[in-house]
């Protein structure tokens, strides 16, 4: 069966709208303090179903070899806004520090920016340790951002929260300085030939 060449490239475009539903909602539905938390699982469950578009749109696009120059570049751009309102969204709602928010958005915006500056060189796709990131990511705020502590006590939520959100600021900083080394090597290298 054959899928429209631009599906994948639609369903990247597509995170950037729910990106944006998802933080008014989390918003909205305010901390886990508040009286009600439908607005909360809303969003939780939105920001579930937007993170994981990030592997179908990568699955059809090298599962039907479509993979474009366009989805290397703003597959990443599309992650990095809707995990980015995740992060600013939890500590808005001061469940997260903002120091650990700003290193991990400092290094993601960053390697966006670097990007954007090479794109007319070449285009950089993600490396593995930034897929992992990326993935940790997603898991670590599906935690937080749904009330799960419902079902586990929230004890145990939070004590597997902050275990999560910790190593997830470690893989996002050992990511960034893995990109930068990669680049440093490959501008050496292309330097060279």
């Amino acid at each position: 069966m054959a899928i429209p060449r631009q599906l994948p490239n639609a369903i990247t475009i597509a995170r950037i709208p729910l990106a944006v539903v998802f933080f008014v909602l989390l918003l909205l539905g305010g901390a886990y303090g508040s009286d009600d938390l439908v607005l909360r699982w809303i969003a939780g469950i939105l920001f579930v179903f937007a993170i994981s578009t990030d592997w179908v749109d990568g699955y059809l696009a090298r599962r039907y070899d479509i993979v474009s120059d366009f989805g290397k570049l703003w597959d990443p751009i599309a992650d990095k806004l809707l995990t980015g309102a995740g992060f600013v969204g939890l500590a808005i709602l001061g469940e997260w520090p903002w120091w650990v928010v700003i290193v991990i958005l400092i290094r993601e915006w960053g390697i966006t920016v670097h990007r954007f500056v090479v794109a007319k060189q070449h285009i950089v796709a993600a490396a593995w340790m930034g897929k992992a990131k990326t993935a940790l990511q997603g898991v670590t705020l599906s935690w937080w951002l749904l009330p799960l502590h419902v079902f586990v006590g929230m004890d145990w939520w939070t004590g597997i929260g902050v275990v999560l959100m910790y190593a997830t600021l470690l893989l996002t900083v050992l990511s960034g300085i893995d990109y930068v080394i990669a680049q440093v090597r490959g501008a050496r290298t292309g330097g060279r030939s």
